[in-house]
């Protein structure tokens, strides 16, 4: 069958990535981005990072400037949400009553912010953070410094917006429900590492801690309050009664992936939508990818959703070799960074090997200069690299190699990473470090 249009419904990195591959690998015929904001594709990362501490400018989070779209002959519909998908007669409806028909259709939905489940979140001063609007108003609250910052969740949002808010000037309270920030993310010893970080660097820092509500009055926060400690008596409410007062609270407690219209459409969905390792649904011509993707990974054997911007990165240039009918088997070692006080981190690897490994350092925590291996039968899974650069490549090789290194090697701060690999296996990865789709030459991290 001749492919003659392509929708991508999600405009996002992913949607743009898979957007512009199909360009660059020939195709010449109709694109179409269909968007839910008003905005052109922009890089979600810098809104808790840079962009929300003020660093950076607007225009340097785009993908692409306005006009390469034109140039390239994407049709970008924005602004548009899209009410429902028609499988059989490959249509697909959008806000304003616009209908449109594909041959090849990839859902980039991405994901939304989960919002704060109890009393009081709908409040003025409360906020979630997940489009460029929503950092936009949150630096606003942020910028004139010398307010109370509540920040609802501990995890990597969570963190680097304490981290920006403390950068202005404010006072912040970071609540988080486990031992340490980051424990399911990292686990307890690397946690404690970004415990430490927060507290040196002024943040109220408060673990084992749940909110019971978000108070205001006359429809303004004005704090929270916190639930009974685990060993403490609680209310009739639940709550421990404790208040902590607020004029902003930031709520980051999750993603929830956007399934709505592939649920309704009658495609599968479990924690997303469900694809193989080429990004092909139970459909026949529909594709998923990036944050609603739940993707069959080769090497780990199952299914595996990641909200990260590398993965956006790479799997939308891998979804458009498949909806291309290319060979693609998507492998990618899932990647992300963060960037808190003087603190720059990057982790790559499988997050659900890494639970019950061996975790080896090379380098000096108590600088917060090393890197972590997660080791499990001699083989590292995952790692971590905090203020030493130019290794993540040699962590990745390593962890794609496959191969048995000796922990004593691994900690060895005079022995290069890449020679850990061996002879055979530095020349079989080096060349091919960061290949996201294995069988395609060209498309790569």
């Amino acid at each position: 069958m001749k492919i003659a249009t392509c929708v991508i419904v999600g405009a996002g990195l992913a949607g743009a990535r898979a957007a512009e591959a199909l360009r660059v690998e020939g195709f010449d015929g109709r694109v179409v981005l269909l968007g839910e904001e008003a905005e052109y594709p922009y890089i979600r990362p810098p809104l808790s990072k840079d962009f929300l501490a003020g660093t950076s400018a607007r225009d340097s989070i785009d993908v692409h400037p306005a006009d390469w779209y034109a140039a390239q002959d994407i049709e970008v519909v924005r602004g548009r949400a899209v009410t429902a998908l028609t499988l059989d007669a490959r249509q697909l409806s959008y806000a304003g009553g616009g209908t449109l028909h594909y041959d090849r259709l990839l859902l980039a939905t991405g994901a939304a912010a989960r919002p704060f489940p109890g009393p009081g979140g709908d409040l003025d001063g409360v906020h979630l953070l997940r489009t460029v609007a929503d950092s936009t108003r949150l630096k606003a609250a942020l910028a004139p410094g010398g307010r109370r910052i509540v920040v609802v969740g501990a995890g990597w949002i969570g963190l680097e917006v304490a981290a920006a808010a403390r950068s202005y000037g404010n006072d912040v309270t970071v609540l988080g429900q486990g031992a340490v920030p980051l424990q399911r993310a990292v686990g307890a010893e690397i946690g404690g590492v970004f415990a430490a970080l927060h507290r040196a660097n002024g943040v109220d820092l408060r673990m084992e801690t749940g909110v019971a509500e978000i108070l205001g009055t006359d429809g303004r926060v004005t704090g929270v309050r916190l639930q009974a400690a685990t060993d403490g008596t609680p209310g009739q409410d639940g709550s421990s009664g404790e208040v902590v007062l607020a004029d902003v609270v930031v709520v980051g407690i999750g993603a929830t992936p956007n399934t709505r219209l592939a649920l309704d459409a009658g495609l599968e969905v479990a924690d997303g939508i469900v694809v193989d390792a080429a990004f092909r649904t139970n459909e026949p011509g529909v594709f998923a990818v990036g944050d609603v993707a739940s993707v069959f990974h080769p090497v780990l054997g199952h299914h595996l959703r990641v909200e990260h911007w590398a993965n956006a990165e790479n799997a939308g240039r891998a979804a458009a070799l498949s909806m291309l009918d290319r060979a693609v088997s998507y492998e990618e070692i899932p990647y992300f960074y963060t960037d808190q006080f003087d603190l720059g981190m990057e982790y790559s690897g499988y997050g659900d090997l890494a639970r019950d490994a061996e975790l080896v350092f090379r380098g000096d925590r108590t600088a917060r200069e090393f890197v972590a291996f997660w080791v499990v039968d001699g083989r590292v899974v995952a790692g971590m690299n905090v203020n030493v650069w130019d290794v993540n490549e040699s962590v990745q090789n390593l962890i794609r190699s496959r191969v048995r290194v000796d922990v004593s090697a691994l900690r060895d701060e005079s022995r290069s990473l890449d020679s850990l690999l061996g002879p055979a296996a530095a020349r079989s990865h080096g060349a091919d470090a960061g290949r996201a789709v294995a069988d395609t030459p060209g498309v790569g991290s």
